[in-house]
């Protein structure tokens, strides 16, 4: 499995690694680059864990674009009673792609990619 990470956004826990784009929560911020710090790392053989966040570990991310999810119906009815209540929700989201996984004074696998070439 090659290297990867786990961070922690919008209170939830995402599996990442080099070139991912994922949907996070939304967030408040103007900046095209975002960074994360993460749980864990796995770096080549080597595997970090964080209490609960990995020491002069970070990960890069740009952010590609927000956007809203698809509509949650909520329908509320109550029998014999002639109550119905419809309501809908668009979660908002920030989709970002993750550029690079770096621990403390070890080079990234897009790093190594550069000095092979």
């Amino acid at each position: 499995m090659s290297d990867y990470a786990i961070i922690l956004a919008g209170g939830k826990q995402y599996l990442v690694r080099e070139g991912d784009r994922l949907k996070i929560e939304k967030l408040e911020t103007e900046e095209k680059k975002v960074e994360f710090q993460p749980l864990l790392v796995k770096d080549g053989d080597q595997l970090h864990i964080g209490s609960p966040l990995v020491e002069g570990a970070k990960v890069s991310a740009t952010v590609v674009g927000t956007g809203k999810g698809a509509k949650v119906v909520v329908f509320k009815k109550r029998r014999r009673e002639q109550y119905r209540n419809t309501r809908g929700h668009r979660q908002p989201y920030t989709e970002v792609e993750i550029k690079k996984i770096a621990t403390a004074g070890r080079k990234t696998k897009s790093e190594k990619k550069e000095e092979e070439n």
